[in-house]
Order: structure tokens, then sequence, then C-alpha cells
């Protein structure tokens, strides 16, 4: 009885075996024989490890076939890594097998670096064989044209069409378009701005090119320049002119502003006189008050006599005649009319 359950077990044992064996079988045989039959053969310990860490072993196996066949040595190891740190497998080989071809120097960690970084390698050594042109500035961010002023007060529009190709070297961490653009972008208003004349630069536009390629821009960035391009130049508004305009009524403002201020001094100056005037007559009038109080005086004194007030009285009265006669606009005083 014992020796019937002991066999039965066994046999029971032996059926899930082989049960197994025939799921594992069935589902990983197709992965293995495409693997075995294009020579980059991978065991089905691998296979069965990827399924248990849940990394899609198709990814991972036409990966290393790709990469077999171009005469790359990758481990499916090295390939599930990057899987499971969150890189695109494809992309990263097929980027290998690029730069391999156009003897690109690239290995697999700088590959995976530059692709965990954010970046995308295949287009990034796509760029090192088919070096791409950037337009600066870029239209569909502002401006169409970059503008600068010469010495002259001239100002000039320009465009440029930069041609670039990728630095794998410096394609982690290095700068983006973006700073490309902006470089160039100032050189060209620097250059533009040290002309003497916005005809010189008219007539030899390639020295904007020249100047600003000179300056290494693309230090620090991730892509390598071949050339600047000057695609455009325009003239545009006379800003020295403007600048003149806007000084010029500045200063008729500032005069204008300085004329009021002596004109309102003046006015105060004036009201000041005439109340002076106002006040002197007062006193005149006030010391002639006292003309009638210093004859009464003197008559009570015995200083003054009678004969002699109306000499005085003649001397006045002839004194104002004189007057009279010598203003030419006087009318002589004669009998009322009858």
């Amino acid at each position: 009885m014992n020796i019937d359950l002991i066999l039965g077990v066994l046999g029971l044992g032996v059926v899930i075996v082989i049960l197994v064996f025939a799921v594992v079988i069935l589902t990983f045989f197709r992965i293995w024989l495409r693997a075995f039959a294009s020579g980059a053969s991978v065991s089905v310990l691998s296979l069965i490890g990827m399924s248990l860490r849940k990394v899609n072993s198709s990814v991972i196996v036409d990966s290393r076939i790709m990469a077999v066949k171009a005469g790359l040595n990758i481990s499916t190891n090295e390939l599930e890594t990057h899987y499971l740190a969150g890189g695109d497998v494809v992309r990263v080989v097929r980027a290998l097998i690029a730069a391999n071809k156009a003897n690109i120097p690239l290995s697999f960690q700088q590959a995976t670096a530059i692709d965990l970084a954010g970046r995308d390698v295949l287009d990034a050594v796509q760029t090192s064989v088919r070096p791409k042109v950037i337009d600066c500035p870029d239209p569909t961010k502002g401006a169409a044209t970059v503008a600068g002023v010469a010495m002259d007060g001239i100002q000039l529009k320009a465009k440029a069409r930069v041609t670039v190709r990728t630095n794998i070297r410096t394609l982690v961490g290095g700068a983006t378009e973006e700073t490309i653009i902006a470089r160039v972008g100032e050189g060209i208003v620097t250059t533009i701005g040290s002309a003497e004349s916005h005809k010189r630069v008219l007539e030899n536009p390639d020295t904007i090119s020249k100047t600003v390629l000179a300056r290494g821009l693309d230090a620090g960035t991730a892509f390598e320049i071949l050339s600047i391009d000057i695609a455009d130049v325009d003239i545009g508004e006379n800003i020295g002119a403007q600048l003149q305009i806007l000084q010029a009524e500045a200063d008729k403002q500032v005069a204008q502003a300085r004329a009021e201020e002596r004109r309102a001094m003046a006015r105060a100056r004036e009201q000041e006189m005439q109340a002076q005037v106002v006040e002197m007559r007062a006193r005149v009038v006030e010391a002639e008050a006292e003309v009638p109080k210093a004859i009464a005086d003197a008559f009570r004194s015995g200083n003054l006599g009678v004969m002699d007030y109306y000499r005085l009285k003649n001397l006045m009265s002839d004194t104002d005649m004189r007057q009279a006669i010598a203003k030419p606009d006087a009318k002589p005083e004669g009998p009322p009319s009858a």
C-alpha cells in the first residue's frame, strides 16, 4: 500500500515536471531558437530569469541579435541592466551600430549614459554623421531676425544659419541648441555694433560669420559648429537719428522749463519792485504831509514871514508851470471857453 502511494506520488511529480518543462519550452523555445539561429545564443535560464525580473525578453534578445549581426559584443546582462534602469535598449543598440559603421568612437557605457540623461542618443549619432542646420534666431520662438546698430546709428537686421554636428564627448552635460542660438545672436549684435559704418557690413556680410565663428561659441555645448552663414541682412531704422531727436526734444523741454523759471523769477522781481515803488510813494506822500506842519511851525517860531511864504508859493507855481510846458503831450491851461 505504501509502495503504491509512493509510486503514485513520484509519477505525479514526474508528470508535473514534464508539464512545467513543456510550458517552459513552449514559452521560450521560439525566442531561444531565434537567438541560437542568429549566432547570439541566450541560455534558457537567462530567459527564465528575465521573465522573473519582469524584463521583456523579446526586446533584449532582438537587441542582442542586432548587435551581434553588426559585429558588436554586448551581453544580455548589460542590456538587462539598461532596461531595468529605464533606458531605451533598442535605440541604444541602433545608435551603437550607426556609430560603428561611421567610425565614431562610442562605447556602450557612453551610449547608455546619454540615453539615461534624457538625450536621444540615436539622433545624436545621426547628427554627427549628417550635420543639421539651426536657424538663428528661431522664427518659431520670437523675432525672425537679430537686430544690431552700427556706429553710424543705422540698424541692421540679420538672419544666420548655423551648421552643427553633435559632439559625442560633450553630449552629457553640454548645452543645447538654445545656447548656440543665443551665443550666435550675441556675436552678430557685437559684430554689427563694432562696425564703423553699416555700409561696410552690407558690402561684406561674411565678416559677421568669420568674426562670430572665430569666437569659439561651441565651447561647453553638445555641438561642434561647422559654419555660420548669413542668410539675409536688411537695413532697419535710423536709431542714431531717433536718439538725436529724442535728445533734442529733452533739451527743448529742459530749456523751456528753465525759461519758465526765469520768467517766473522776473515776474516776482517785477512785483517786488512795484511794491517798493508803492512804498516809496507812500513815504513821499507822508513826507509831503509834513511840509504844512513845518511851515506852521516856522510861522509860530518867527523863522518864516508872510512875504517869504508868498514867494515860496510863487516859486512852486512857476516850477509847476515850467514842468507842464516841458511835457510834449501836455495841453496849455487857458481860460475856460464861454
